[in-house]
């Protein structure tokens, strides 16, 4: 195996290709728009920076964020200090780095949608605006709805969710991000160098498309975000269950799937670059050392058996309740409340927090998590009847 097709110029297929042709492999990269803006936060957590650290120190443009706000459905506010910061690119601006850095190693690129793959023969066969091209494998990385290999499912309706959103042109140096009452997603903004990413997502099927809009638009009138200039986006992403996530094929004979196209994506937080960028990485690793076999049982070990874990609990972490409130009420309420509860929240975001480990964590602090609820309340209780004793 020397000619590998990649199709999707994204962080996977475009880490892929360079970690493929860094160790002497053919690559040639498929992707009818190249570096585009894709309608997402574009947020990389601390684990996407140690893992790859050249994302921090480009020179491309990207905001560095350590400050995030956490708003309840029931209106409660927690602003708190990350960790360790997020970093924020323009997804064109991401996917134009990652796409050079894999020319630079030797792969081609080129700017042509792939209409269909065969690998029934012996070389596969690729159909790439309207010409056919052959190669000894092909990865693809193409996005959530792609039906280029009869060999795997599509994701289905319930592995999927819709964005709604807004780029606007204006600055701010805070994430935010609100939780709705009994709905499986959130609200957010992201800032970028340029502009901010607000938007909405949530599962497919859960709201009719003018109720996610609707909700966008009030959070945006709530935040008093500027909307002169403002361009709306839609897209469709995965948000995989958790049978899906264990039981989903995604690599055969000649042919494997990395990003979200193999469904790599966290379904609490949405978090998808890192995943992205890993399952590109390894793959290379596996194709290299001649053990593609290996490759569905590497990607369990990093991170996909975690993010079953996680598709398990997503609903109930959205919709479910704890001491009488939405868990992401209470959740908010802890963060101002609880010192020990923001530490935990500030991993979780920076993403050193994993979630096979996080049940753990919390019950092996929920004694201090309740002792510095009640000083809380003391504290408050009397603050308050100081100031009711004032003339």
């Amino acid at each position: 195996m020397k000619d590998v097709a990649i199709v999707g110029g994204g962080p996977a297929g475009s880490l892929c290709g360079e970690r493929l042709a860094a160790n002497g492999f053919r690559v040639t990269i498929f992707d009818e728009r190249l570096a585009w803006e894709k309608p997402c936060g574009g947020g990389l957590t601390h684990k996407a920076i140690e893992a790859y650290p050249f994302l921090l120190h480009s020179s491309e443009p990207k905001r560095v964020v350590r400050t995030a706000e956490l708003i309840s459905g029931s209106g409660h506010r927690a602003r708190f200090e990350m960790s360790h910061p997020i970093v924020i690119y323009a997804r064109k601006v991401l996917n134009g780095l990652l796409l050079d850095r894999a020319v630079a190693a030797g792969c081609s690129t080129i700017c042509s949608h792939v209409t269909s793959v065969d690998t029934d023969r012996p070389r596969v066969e690729l159909v790439a605006g309207g010409e056919v091209c052959h190669s000894d494998f092909v990865v693809v990385a193409a996005g959530a709805r792609n039906r280029l290999l009869p060999e795997t499912t599509a994701l289905r309706p319930k592995d999927l969710e819709l964005t709604l959103g807004y780029f606007v042109p204006t600055q701010e140096d805070i994430i935010k991000v609100k939780f709705l009452k009994q709905f499986e997603g959130y609200l957010w903004s992201f800032p970028r160098a340029d502009h901010l990413s607000v938007g909405i997502c949530a599962k497919m099927g859960q709201s009719p498309t003018h109720e996610l809009r609707q909700h966008l638009n009030d959070f945006v009138r709530e935040e008093n975000i500027p909307m002169n200039g403002a361009r709306f986006y839609s897209h469709v992403l995965p948000s995989p269950e958790a049978q899906t996530i264990r039981g989903r094929r995604i690599a055969g004979r000649n042919w494997a799937m990395a990003g979200d196209a193999a469904a790599c994506v966290d379904p609490i937080t949405g978090e998808g670059l890192y995943y992205a960028l890993r399952s590109g990485d390894l793959l290379a690793q596996a194709l290299v050392e001649g053990q593609l076999q290996s490759y569905p049982e590497r990607l369990r070990a990093a991170f996909s058996a975690d993010l079953e874990f996680a598709a398990s609990i997503a609903r109930k972490v959205f919709c479910g309740t704890f001491l009488g409130g939405a868990i992401t009420t209470r959740m908010v309420q802890l963060l101002n409340w609880s010192p020990t509860f923001r530490d935990l929240i500030r991993d979780v975001f920076s993403g050193s927090q994993d979630y096979r480990t996080l049940k753990r964590r919390i019950l092996g602090q929920f004694g201090t998590t309740m002792l510095e609820l009640v000083r809380t309340f003391f504290r408050s209780g009397a603050s308050l009847r100081t100031a009711c004793r004032k003339p």
